[in-house]
């Protein structure tokens, strides 16, 4: 029978990738390798002995097949080892593989789950395990050893089975080593990938950021401009405001001065009644040939006679009128303001309007024009209701030139075709397909700007 010897190494190498031996840099590193190989194993026989070469011990030939049973249960066991070069595969769950050698043949490779480890890295209890292990690993390979010499059956037994839970130990340091470090890259990559959409949001917020602020601005003006577009509609609604309370204020003087020249006509017409002046023929000399509808209607004559006085040679000017109008009572106004326009204008057209004649038979005197031609004004009935026609005729023309100096007095002439777009008829409703006729003017029309008041007519067929 051949010999056949049987040799048996056992070589724990460890590497770091820095040269001290701090365990508390071990998990960090990830330059620990740990491998377990056998380099060789021959078996001889000489004259029934095994003989390790190691030791050089004798063995009985018929322990042989124990022996080689025993070193085949070590090499069965995978290396262990973490090498600084090798890269964990993420897709292999387990790293775990199984190298069976066998008259030198590799048995199936298989594949065992592994088991979960709550941390992604190595701490200083696992890295010292790791050194404990490994130097229980080498006590443990001596005793191994020992055993041979002398030859010890269940010391070799015993001491076999050692070695196989150190090298299961780190076989189990070495999956949570390969797990850890699978769990790591994982986790990095997951930080890698929400980074990398964290990114993407800030990217797309600052986009969506730089949108706003362009809108924010296009805004800001469009605010600027609305806001200067309402200064000047509120500016153009203070005018109108003011234009309209000023047309009505117009309309206002105007009813107003029309209806005190009619107030003025009745105790002119009940003054010349009661010092028997000849109406009929007083009316023919203001308007003559006209066909009055009836007999009352000829008051409408006086009042036309009273309106050419007091707007003849009238000339419009924008007076302040607020003193005036602050006193109800037109003589107060005379008398406050003797200097004023008002004050001008009542004493010329009374002695235009009321004829000597006319105030000496009323009175039978003229006292009352010697006051006025003096510049004072008399505090009579009479002169009151005249003093409060003055007024809002005064007031009339000051309104028209305020709101318009191009205010013109416009009238309508006798005969002219009645027409409602221009006048307004003091006898009632008039209509156009009637073929009236004015005969004359009772109040004249203004035109303020945009605005036209008709004058009031007395209309015949």
């Amino acid at each position: 029978m051949p010999d056949k010897r049987i040799s048996l190494a056992c070589h724990i190498v460890l590497s770091e990738k820095q040269s001290t031996k701090d365990s508390a840099l071990w998990p960090s590193s990830g330059g620990l390798s740990l491998a377990l190989a056998v380099t060789s194993v021959q078996t001889h026989t000489t004259q029934g002995f095994l003989v390790p070469s190691m030791e050089n011990a004798v063995v009985k030939t018929t322990n042989l097949s124990d022996i080689i049973s025993k070193f085949a249960k070590v090499c069965k066991f995978r290396s262990v080892g973490v090498f600084p070069d090798q890269k964990p595969n993420p897709k292999d769950t387990c790293n775990d593989v199984e190298e069976v050698f066998e008259d030198d043949k590799a048995r199936d490779i298989t594949c065992k789950p592994s088991r979960k480890v709550p941390s992604s890295r190595w701490n200083e209890a696992d890295v010292s395990k790791l050194f404990d292990t490994v130097s229980s690993l080498k006590l443990a390979y001596l005793d191994f050893q020992r055993a041979h010499l002398p030859y010890d059956p269940d010391k070799i037994i015993e001491a076999d089975n050692l070695v196989v839970s150190h090298l299961e130990s780190l076989r189990r340091l070495k999956r949570l080593y390969l797990k850890t470090k699978q769990l790591q890259a994982k986790a990095e990559l997951d930080a890698a990938s929400r980074l990398n959409r964290l990114r993407d949001e800030v990217e797309l917020n600052e986009k969506h950021l730089w949108e706003l602020k362009t809108q924010t601005k296009a805004k800001e003006s469009e605010i600027h401009s609305l806001k200067e577009t309402l200064v000047c509609l509120v500016a153009e609604n203070k005018k109108l405001e003011e234009k309209f309370v000023s047309v009505s204020s117009f309309e206002f003087a105007f009813r107003s001065a029309s209806k005190s020249i009619h107030d003025f006509a009745k105790p002119l017409i009940t003054l010349m009644k009661a010092t028997d002046w000849n109406l009929d023929k007083a009316v023919e000399s203001i308007v003559g040939d006209v066909t009055y509808a009836k007999n009352s209607d000829k008051k409408f004559a006086f009042e036309s006679y009273i309106v050419r006085r007091m707007f003849h040679g009238m000339k419009l000017n924008p007076y302040d009128v607020s003193e005036v109008m602050s006193l109800d009572d037109p003589l107060d106004a005379l008398a406050a303001f003797p200097d004023s326009a008002f004050a001008r204008f009542c004493g010329q057209k009374y002695l235009l309007v009321v004829h000597p004649s006319m105030e000496a038979s009323f009175f039978g005197n003229l006292d009352m024009r010697g006051l006025v031609l003096l510049g004072k004004h008399p505090r009579t009935v009479f002169y009151r209701i005249f003093a409060k026609m003055a007024k809002w005729v005064w007031v009339l023309g000051s309104f028209a030139a305020s709101l318009d100096l191009e205010a013109k007095i416009f009238v309508v002439g006798r005969g002219t075709k009645f027409s409602s777009e221009y006048m307004e008829s003091v006898v009632g409703d008039a209509r156009e397909e009637d073929e009236l006729r004015v005969e004359f003017i009772t109040m004249p029309g203004f035109k303020v700007g945009d605005s036209v008041f008709k004058p009031h007519v007395y209309l015949s067929q």
